[in-house]
């Protein structure tokens, strides 16, 4: 496995490749949810690229960017084990500019929801997203859905900036339990683990609802309310696939979403129906 840290080292190293290649970008502590994403990239594709990088400008005053989880070493065996060809781990100062372009995240998909509780937050996402799939041009980048907002933005961008690159959504990973993984689950104590579950228990509560055939969106946002009372829930939320409003489910075309906080820890999780 190779690891480079500077844009330049990574751009001329791309040069080289004249076959399929598979991007996973991750900001690193990985996790099980990270791994199914690069297994998923090394089976499909000739060779995979894997940066991390704690991207500032999708941080918030008062978030965690500077305590976000560091565990490079760890990261660097993860990434080698699972059969990566190429880590990528930049500083800042080779990702941004003092003065550089700016990229505005759609106006009526990035302010809810998550971009409600953080302003201008998808603008720093697509911003270092945009640049990495420029520097490290893959046929094939793989994202998560358990950041559905992220994944319908950056979906979008791609289609239309005319990106020559295919986004792949690759299913939630839970643990035994059932608590969707995420790095800021380092955060939380063993009782604040338990509380977690009820994210995911909110979202069994709400699919058994559907599956009875009661699917009136706000008849299922008060049943989840219940399991959340416990919480400081910040949203409950049963959209389209697009992130429209709708008042009844649509099977097939419909994601019902939350975030909460746990102690001091934001979580998010989703379900798509």
């Amino acid at each position: 496995m190779k690891i480079l840290k500077t844009t330049k080292e990574l751009i001329n190293y791309r040069k080289s490749f004249t076959c399929n290649v598979g991007f996973v970008p991750t900001m690193g502590a990985l996790h099980q949810g990270h791994i199914s994403l690069i297994k998923e990239s090394v089976k499909k594709n000739d060779k995979t690229i894997v940066s991390i990088f704690v991207n500032p400008t999708q941080f918030l005053d008062g978030e965690d960017f500077t305590t976000y989880p560091n565990k490079h070493k760890a990261d660097m065996k993860i990434c080698e084990l699972a059969g990566v060809d190429t880590l990528f781990m930049p500083d800042s100062s080779e990702i941004y500019f003092e003065d550089e372009p700016s990229i505005t995240a759609p106006i009526k998909q990035s302010y809810i929801l998550e971009g409600y509780q953080r302003p201008k937050h998808f603008d720093g996402v697509l911003r270092v997203v945009l640049k990495l799939l420029n520097i490290t041009k893959p046929t094939n980048a793989y994202f998560g859905k358990k950041d559905a907002q992220q994944l319908f933005l950056v979906q979008n961008m791609v289609k239309t900036l005319f990106l020559d690159t295919t986004i792949i959504p690759c299913e939630i990973i839970r643990d035994e339990n059932g608590l969707a993984l995420s790095s800021r689950n380092a955060y939380l104590n063993e009782n604040e683990k338990l509380q977690a579950l009820n994210l995911s228990k909110s979202l069994k509560i709400a699919s058994k609802e559907i599956m009875r055939g009661k699917l009136h969106v706000e008849a299922i946002k008060e049943k989840m309310k219940e399991v959340l009372d416990s919480l400081h829930v910040e949203y409950i939320e049963i959209t389209d696939r697009e992130f429209g409003q709708i008042k009844t489910v649509e099977l097939k075309n419909s994601i019902i979403l939350v975030a909460a906080k746990v102690g001091k820890t934001r979580l998010i999780d989703n379900i798509w129906i």
